[in-house]
């Protein structure tokens, strides 16, 4: 008998997404491999170059006509992002919305600001003219995150699409449907130009694979690991990269500052989408005197919130379940640390929801204060002053944004 060794297991042509509330699946979808997306690259550069002559008022009506067909089937999008995500269907229209308004500005905005315009000259060209002229890249590579799987995307998506670039957009593997639809409504806007905009899809090797296909630049959306992991690549192709990568954003209340209004915007930054945003509400630094007014306020608000997906649920379950184990991770070692829990704590996490959680008196040093949770958790400790909360806010590597509430716009912007 001779030893053999096996075939190489046959590469998955398609994957099945599934509703995070319940596991049900979804939808087959394709995995694109490296063919698939280099076909997609070249179809895209083709019709970028006639994209990137029409004037720009023409790119504009064409990308309005878009919009206005994204907003006739704001309900279809809507749907097929709250079946994805698990999120709330209002949450779903409102991101939908907030899609729209994206792309709306890119399109109106985009000749004003990139229009050529007179500069300056240096000291050695006194004698001569000059002018800025902004040309467009070519082939835009989009990888898009699962949390907010319409609107993000969009940020990169409507924008280089208005400053006469094409757009190849990988999504997570938990959100394909709402790009292909994306994707799709906008050939049906814009018919004449086929492959201007398209999705590929599949995991992390269809995104390598678009890391590696020659766009111009690209965009990514997600954690710090995989940003890593991507930017190496574009480092190998010598590719521009822009990456945004999470947030453990803070919020300073002072002593004069509007507790209602305070605990309200906390809430919902901190809840909303089921804290699983990058912009999100995850630390609150309250100066001392105010700080237990202000803990009952958040927790009374946030002891009310009603999971599910239905018209009266606050948030959806978790989209990703592995995230699961990093926010029970993070609560069950700060309350080991000395945390108090105000609302929930370890027992608040039972798949697929978690539900909200309140801690206080978190070290310094402790997850829950220093990585990103991306989970319904926020933690509103005590300072002595607005110094040390500013200093204790900055305490961070993340740096994606913050947000105080006083008394005078004065003691916010000093």
């Amino acid at each position: 008998m001779t030893d053999t060794a096996p075939d190489a297991a046959p590469r998955a042509t398609t994957f099945t997404t599934r509703a995070p509330a319940t596991g049900a699946p979804l939808a087959e979808h394709p995995v694109c491999g490296p063919e698939e997306v280099a076909g997609a690259v070249a179809r895209a550069r083709q019709a970028q170059e006639e994209w990137a002559v029409l004037p720009a008022a023409r790119r504009r009506e064409r990308l309005l006509r878009w919009k206005r067909v994204l907003a006739r089937e704001l309900g279809t999008v809507a749907r097929t992002v709250a079946e994805e995500t698990g999120k709330p269907a209002g949450d779903a229209e409102l991101e939908v919305v907030l899609t729209l308004e994206h792309l709306g500005w890119a399109a109106r905005n985009a000749d004003p600001v990139l229009r050529r315009r007179r500069v300056r000259t240096g000291l050695f060209t006194v004698h001569q003219r000059a002018s800025l002229v902004h040309r467009p890249l070519g082939v835009v590579g989009v990888i898009g995150p699962w949390n907010y799987p319409c609107y993000t995307p969009m940020g990169s998506i409507g924008y280089a699409l208005a400053a006469g670039n094409a757009v190849v957009l990988k999504p997570s593997e938990l959100t394909p449907g709402t790009a292909l639809l994306l994707a799709a409504l906008f050939d049906e806007a814009v018919p004449a130009h086929a492959g201007l905009f398209t999705a590929v899809t599949g995991a992390a090797a269809t995104g390598e694979a678009l890391a590696r296909s020659g766009v111009d630049k690209l965009a990514f959306t997600g954690s710090p690991g995989t940003a890593r992991k991507v930017m190496a690549v574009c480092a190998e192709t010598l590719t521009p990269f822009l990456a945004e990568c999470g947030g453990k954003d803070a919020v300073i209340v002072t002593a004069d500052a509007d507790l209602d209004a305070a605990a309200d915007a906390i809430v919902w930054g901190a809840f909303g989408n089921a804290g699983q945003t990058c912009a999100g509400v995850e630390r609150v630094y309250a100066v001392r005197e105010i700080h237990e007014a202000l803990c009952e306020r958040v927790v009374r608000r946030a002891g009310a919130l009603r999971p599910g997906s239905g018209g009266d649920a606050h948030y959806g379950p978790m989209t990703l379940p592995g995230q699961l184990e990093t926010v029970a991770r993070h609560v069950t070692e700060a309350v080991s640390s000395g945390a108090r829990t105000l609302l929930g704590g370890p027992e608040s996490v039972r798949a697929p929801y978690v539900a909200p959680v309140v801690l206080t008196g978190a070290p310094a040093d402790s997850a829950a204060m220093t990585e990103e949770t991306f989970g319904p958790v926020v933690a509103v400790d005590a300072v002595a002053d607005v110094d040390e909360a500013v200093a204790r806010a900055n305490d961070s590597r993340y740096a994606l944004g913050a947000a105080v509430f006083c008394g005078s716009r004065r003691t916010g912007a000093a």
